[in-house]
């Protein structure tokens, strides 16, 4: 996510709103004597965010809404592997009605907690054991409006919807394991009347007409992506589409679309994604994805750019070079190689912000020094450690984006020019579609550079305060 004005201080009370469902019970027929997975994976900064027990590997989402009556109605079918012995475990889901649900084609009972279900399957099922739940729901999604007046969630917009879910909104509209550390492939499948576009993440396999004059579309998206990078814009749009040879595999098809009343004036940057892939390749590495693009809004519809995997949103109003080139850069740095827990973002913002400082540096004769002397002159920068940020509110603020960049500016400081690309381009090459730590992250670069770091992680990535600017 870019950096906006208005930061999403709210998001510490939707996860607070995560109340557990204790269940307790004895094991059925299959003989496992299992326990009920966790309600919450216990992160730093979402403690009841996300659910223990299993791994999703795969999202089914089959959903079909209405712009008029503004109703979602949905089935979602998650593919997991347990990870212990389970006699129950949990998803996330905020406000829509669960109508009922199977584990394994059996009957499955749910009970509900907030925005906490616990399925308790006919069979307990084995640690290791792969399976399939299958959910039905509806009714009126949320919009979740954090104290600072941002949205995200389920936004209505004046020709239908955009769902967007940094850190926490995707709950809003279909239920899953909604942590980033547990990543998963998924197939979209939305049902919407004729003459409304509905687009999501990756690759648009099939486009139908379905009854009741209504049109289908079905997305694919191969690569593992987190919850929170997963996407709906559901409305009237001038798409385009064109190919990038950035690539790892070759070409790759970039689309495009824009709201009919801002679609003219974004029509030449949108048309430049490609030719800025391909610098981002030669810098980051081959494009880790099977699709790119973008989706960009009318300012009404949503306040803040956001790195939605494959096909990033942004209000009109935002999407200028530099805010382009940072939610492209999270393609690499926050959707392939994404945070193990929410304390570790600086890793997506950090990277992203460099990213612009490079552009800056390449295209507009600024080099990153001036920028990093900027970002090292602004107080707000200085407010927590990137690496420790102390409670949601902190999620989006200066040190995670400003002091998070001049962390990698220092690290080219002291390794130098071919040695931090060799760290910018192997990174993400070596953590595709994985999750990292912050720890991760230091070892990787002593280990290219053979040095010992400790004292620049100790002032610039864990230290308080500001310390003496370095010399060039």
């Amino acid at each position: 996510m870019n950096t906006r004005s208005r930061i999403r201080a709210g998001a510490a009370a939707v996860a607070l709103a995560l109340l557990a469902a204790g269940c307790t019970g004895s094991g059925s027929g299959s003989g496992v004597r299992g326990t009920p997975g966790a309600a919450g994976l216990r992160d730093p900064l979402f403690p009841r965010l996300g659910n223990g027990g299993y791994d999703v590997s795969h999202y089914a989402l089959t959903l079909s809404y209405d712009p008029a009556t503004g109703r979602l109605d949905g089935r979602a079918e998650i593919t997991a592997k347990a990870t212990q012995d389970l006699s129950a475990f949990n998803l996330d889901l905020a406000g829509l009605t669960v109508r009922g649900a199977t584990v394994d084609g059996a009957p499955a009972a749910v009970n509900r907690a907030g925005d906490e279900l616990t399925l308790r399957p006919h069979d307990e099922i084995e640690d290791g054991a792969e399976f399939r739940t299958t959910v039905s729901y509806g009714g009126l999604p949320q919009t979740i409006t954090d104290s600072d007046g941002s949205e995200e969630g389920w936004l209505k917009t004046a020709d239908g919807a955009l769902a967007l879910g940094e850190p926490t909104g995707s709950m809003a509209w279909f239920p899953g394991n909604h942590h980033p550390s547990d990543k998963a492939a998924y197939d979209i499948t939305i049902t919407v009347p004729s003459g409304v576009k509905a687009l999501s993440n990756g690759v648009l396999t099939a486009e139908k007409q379905a009854p009741g004059g209504r049109t289908t579309s079905v997305w694919h998206v191969a690569e593992p992506m987190a919850s929170y990078l997963a996407m709906l814009a559901i409305g009237r749009y001038d798409t385009s589409s064109t190919t990038s040879t950035a690539g790892a595999g070759g070409t790759i098809p970039v689309l495009t679309a824009a709201d009919p009343e801002v679609a003219a004036e974004t029509a030449a940057l949108r048309a430049r994604i490609p030719e800025i892939l391909d610098w981002q390749k030669e810098n980051f590495g081959p494009y880790p994805f099977a699709a790119s693009g973008a989706v960009v809004e009318r300012d009404d519809d949503v306040g803040y750019a956001l790195e939605t995997q494959t096909r990033p949103v942004f209000p009109a109003s935002s999407f200028d070079t530099h805010t382009l080139v940072h939610e492209l850069a999270h393609q690499w740095y926050g959707d392939s190689v994404s945070p193990a827990s929410w304390k570790d973002i600086w890793l997506n913002e950090g990277f992203a912000t460099y990213g612009e400082w490079l552009y800056a540096e390449d295209f507009e004769h600024t080099p990153a020094q001036k920028n990093f002397e900027k970002a090292f002159a602004n107080d707000a920068a200085w407010a927590f450690p990137p690496a420790a940020p102390r409670t949601p509110e902190d999620l989006f603020a200066a040190p995670v984006y400003q002091r998070g960049a001049m962390v990698l500016h220092r690290i080219r400081q002291e390794v130098g020019d071919d040695t931090f690309f060799e760290i910018l381009e192997g990174w993400p090459t070596k953590h595709r579609h994985a999750n990292v730590t912050t720890e991760d992250f230091t070892t990787y670069v002593e280990s290219v550079t053979g040095r010992d770091l400790s004292g620049l992680w100790d002032v610039w990535l864990y230290g308080d305060g500001k310390p003496d600017k370095p010399t060039d």
